[in-house]
């Protein structure tokens, strides 16, 4: 597929006390990742698996219809908030699975469409999320919180994830649960490039690499390599269809090409123009998603070979 060339809009400008805030922690993280660099490491990668405050702000102001039924899960010693609408226990039910910083009535949009389906729906906020208890979260904390979540509820007809939560959907993937078909719209693949924009973000040296990786293997008991999702793609099962907007500036295009390219059955629908946030509520995406529901062939598959590194078929 050719390449088209990627916009470089500004979407408003930080605010000054933003701006200086951010300056603050880049020179800290600098001066510390030489003076002090293990104080340094765990200062950082805390911040990492801090979700920004505004996911639990957005959650409590949404404004869910009357249908909505909000529940409890308990998960180790968090309690994980659940939204349903219809009866998943006598229904086909989609369960859908929010993104990094955000909550799980963001699909609010989705809701009433998948209603008219006469499928039910299961929405959650990750831990440290929402409405949902906890302070730090990672990769791990969302795979399985998703399977706890999908457990509760059994398999799912379908299952929709954005960005981190379409790389949480695919590797919660299990004999124990799994969806029949899995929708992945801006999904991030290399846990390795997206700490390595955290490190950039924050000025943090490049030498505190491996400690820093080495704190979340402590964390998590999983390494950030074992978490290259490309690695796991070719065991799914499932077909699949994958989104990924050209424009996209948090998680580049190229990895949801990623995920098409590795998964056999997945497919991949490019769209330019709506980022990485825009696209989970653009119209054509959720037109996409529903004639992917009903069987239609959306999106171009994505293959690759010894000489030819990727293209379309």
């Amino acid at each position: 597929m050719p390449r088209k060339q990627r916009s470089h809009r500004h979407h408003g400008r930080p605010s000054a006390g933003v701006l200086l805030k951010l300056s603050a922690v880049r020179v800290g993280f600098a001066l510390g990742g030489r003076l002090a660099p293990r104080r340094t490491v765990d200062r950082a990668a805390r911040l990492f698996a801090t979700p920004f405050a505004s996911s639990r702000a957005r959650a409590q102001a949404a404004q869910p219809d009357e249908a909505m039924v909000q529940g409890e899960l308990k998960l180790g010693d968090e309690t994980i908030a659940t939204y349903v609408w219809g009866d998943p226990s006598a229904q086909p039910y989609v369960l859908l699975v929010h993104g990094w910083s955000s909550f799980g009535l963001r699909f609010l949009p989705w809701v009433a469409r998948l209603r008219e389906l006469g499928l039910a729906v299961v929405a959650f906020d990750q831990p440290g999320h929402g409405r949902s208890s906890g302070r730090l979260c990672t990769l791990p904390d969302f795979i399985a919180t998703i399977r706890a979540v999908g457990g509760h509820y059994g398999p799912a007809a379908l299952a929709v994830g954005h960005s981190l939560g379409g790389a949480a959907l695919a590797l919660a993937q299990s004999e124990n649960w799994h969806a029949q078909r899995l929708v992945l719209i801006a999904p991030a693949a290399d846990m390795e490039a997206a700490t390595g924009r955290f490190f950039r973000f924050v000025r943090l040296g490049d030498h505190l690499r491996e400690a820093f990786y080495g704190w979340l293997e402590r964390r998590t008991g999983v390494t950030v390599r074992e978490l290259q999702v490309h690695k796991h793609l070719p065991a799914l099962g499932q077909t699949g269809l994958v989104v990924h907007d050209l424009d996209d500036r948090d998680v580049p295009w190229e990895e949801g090409e990623r995920y098409a390219r590795y998964w056999p059955g997945a497919r991949l629908l490019t769209t330019q123009g709506l980022g990485h946030h825009k696209v989970l509520d653009a119209p054509e995406v959720l037109e996409a998603t529903f004639a992917f529901l009903r069987g239609e062939t959306v999106g171009e598959r994505v293959v690759a070979t010894p000489n030819l590194p990727y293209g379309v078929a």
